[in-house]
């Protein structure tokens, strides 16, 4: 139904919006462990809680649509993206959970995610046969998509996708008092890079394709217009540089949690932040937090005032650690800093969606969460990129790659390193039992066979240096931190201010001399053995010197996770100390 307000009201109150907003959510239905480092009266202390998950989302969304209706204000619930992967919900249930449940949350559109995409175009069918709201891809071509194939997605009622024609983005329209407000969806254009869509699937450039839409709802005369992107922050902003008269850009895929969150640890940049006259919102990673915004526009489409947040849903009650005894007076000064601040929320539950939860789909998961596999005496982090705190980069990472290495020589297979990229490896690992849910549905939820391959030294020094260009766009156009390489048997070192084609400076790889495993230099021409995931054998992100390999062979009976769950259940324990084997230095002036 469409609201009208009287020109009068529009214009005094200015075009009034209230936004939500969610991305990356990945699979996350439940309630997710956080973690906080709060000083209180110079003790550092850290925190361990829950927050966010759809139950949470739900009952929150629900008062901020209320708040809008009194308040006269039009409301839009947005996704930036990437609902599909990340824990056992999806691989149990291959997005049936994902739509129901985001049916119930209600969101107004959602943008195409690579992750939607990973296995191909039949998943974004089922998808879009069961979700009740749109899914946008405007920049998505199925102009050329094979008519009898049994996953067309091209003309779906549920797909707004790219118009050939007119070269333009298809648009929804929704109602903002005299006038209309126009959302359309934006994704990456190297989809066929980093994820895996049909061959007659194109991405066409999604800062062109963004131009001429925006040109043509100009044209049309409708200036309030939002940019629902899966692009990630930085190219976000270069998205706003080069196209003049966005109002507002919702975002995805670079997990970016904006706000000012300083005070509990974690990241300070500003939500909102303006670049050309744009704003720009990001809403964090994996249905922790809900970014929600109160906007004023003028007749023009200008953003004039954003005021909200990414608001972290807490539980009422929280566990406190410190290097000392934490006090009772401690825990109630944490409880009062976390009740004043401006963007915590506490735990209400939607009760229809967390019932949906438990009963249709959390029984199927409860057996692996009791299988242990073994115990981490560290937490492990991961992060994909090098950084002042960890200059070699993810803690876990590593261990993945010994588990590829080690598992597939177990097997009999000849192999001299193991390579692996970031994103593969989704999460941190926490200190404790490591249980068989937590393997499968956080920290290696891509169910990837593995592939061996024989490949000639000169491309290896390709392979990595490409890989690494390409997560940290220097002197590329980059696919994403996720390219970012880490092995075991294979040592490198590599620099950014080195020109292009010398920024691996030292590869050496594990051998056997005489019985003892030593490091030895790569030669050029020589010839090795690798193992990796069947995804980096492809030559996607960055990876294509991995195709002059002489050839490639895949590992029966064992994928990316298996190999994990079989070393890790053998160890028991992972308390080695690894040697590090990516040393990096950053192509920017300013160290890590």
């Amino acid at each position: 139904m469409t609201t009208t307000l009287p020109k009068s009201v529009a214009t005094k109150a200015q075009y009034k919006l209230k936004l939500a907003h969610i991305n990356d959510t990945h699979s996350h239905f439940d309630a997710n462990r956080i973690q906080f480092t709060i000083c209180e009266q110079q003790k550092e202390l850290t925190l361990y809680s829950h927050t966010g998950g759809y139950a949470r989302i739900a009952y929150q969304l629900k008062q901020a649509r209320n708040t809008a209706k009194k308040e006269r204000q039009e409301f839009l619930f947005l996704h930036g993206g990437d609902s599909f992967q990340g824990t056992l919900y999806f691989n149990e249930f291959k997005g049936k959970a994902n739509s129901d449940l985001l049916n119930m949350l209600q969101p107004d559109a959602m943008v195409l995610g690579n992750h939607e995409i990973d296995a191909g175009n039949e998943p974004v069918l089922d998808f879009l046969n069961d979700i009740k709201f749109p899914l946008m891809a405007g920049n998505m071509d199925l102009s050329q998509e094979c008519l009898n194939k049994s996953a067309r997605l091209a003309n779906h009622r549920n797909l707004l996708d790219f118009n050939p024609e007119s070269q333009t983005a298809k648009v929804l329209l929704k109602p903002l008092a005299d006038k209309q407000i126009a959302c359309f969806g934006i994704t990456l254009d190297q989809m066929s890079e980093i994820a895996g869509p049909d061959e007659d699937t194109h991405f066409i450039n999604a800062i062109a394709t963004t131009r001429r839409t925006v040109a043509q709802l100009k044209a049309q005369g409708i200036d309030h217009i939002i940019v629902l992107s899966h692009l990630g922050l930085d190219q976000d902003k270069v998205l706003a540089s080069e196209v003049d008269g966005i109002s507002l850009i919702v975002g995805g895929h670079s997990h970016t949690l904006q706000g000012d969150f300083s005070e509990l640890g974690l990241s300070n940049m500003p939500y909102g932040e303006r670049i050309n006259d744009t704003a720009i919102v990001h809403a964090g990673k994996y249905a922790e937090t809900l970014g929600i915004a109160d906007i004023t526009f003028d007749s023009k489409g200008k953003v004039l005032t954003l005021m909200g947040g990414n608001y972290f849903m807490l539980d009422q009650q929280f566990i406190l650690q410190a290097s000392d005894d934490v006090s009772p007076q401690d825990y109630l000064n944490v409880r009062q800093q976390l009740q004043s601040h401006p963007l915590i929320l506490w735990d209400g539950e939607d009760s229809l969606v967390q019932t949906r939860i438990q009963q249709k789909y959390r029984p199927s998961l409860d057996a692996l969460n009791n299988k242990i596999l073994g115990f981490v005496p560290k937490s492990l982090v991961h992060t994909r990129l090098p950084s002042k705190a960890l200059p070699h980069g993810s803690e876990i990472a590593p261990w993945v790659s010994r588990s590829m290495y080690q598992e597939t020589r177990e097997l009999g297979v000849e192999v001299d390193f193991a390579l692996h990229n970031a994103g593969g490896v989704r999460q941190s690992l926490d200190k404790g039992d490591v249980s068989l849910a937590e393997i499968l549905g956080r920290i290696l939820p891509f169910d990837i066979p593995l592939v061996t391959y024989e490949i000639q030294g000169q491309y290896l020094f390709q392979m990595l240096e490409s890989a690494i260009n390409a997560a940290t766009n220097n002197s590329v156009i980059g696919t994403g931190a996720g390219s970012f390489p880490y092995t075991y048997g294979l040592k490198y070192f590599y620099d950014g201010k080195q020109a292009l084609g010398q920024r691996i400076i030292k590869l050496e790889v594990l051998s056997d001399v005489e019985g003892t495993m030593q490091w030895r230099e790569v030669d050029a021409k020589a010839h090795y053995k690798g193992v990796s995931s069947s995804y980096t054998a492809s030559g996607k992100e960055g990876y294509h010197p991995i195709l002059k390999a002489n050839w490639q062979k895949d590992v029966d009976g064992l994928s990316l996770p298996q190999a994990f769950i079989r070393f890790i259940s053998k160890a028991q324990s992972l308390d080695e100390v690894l040697e590090p084997q990516v040393h990096y230095t950053s192509h920017n002036l300013a160290p890590l």
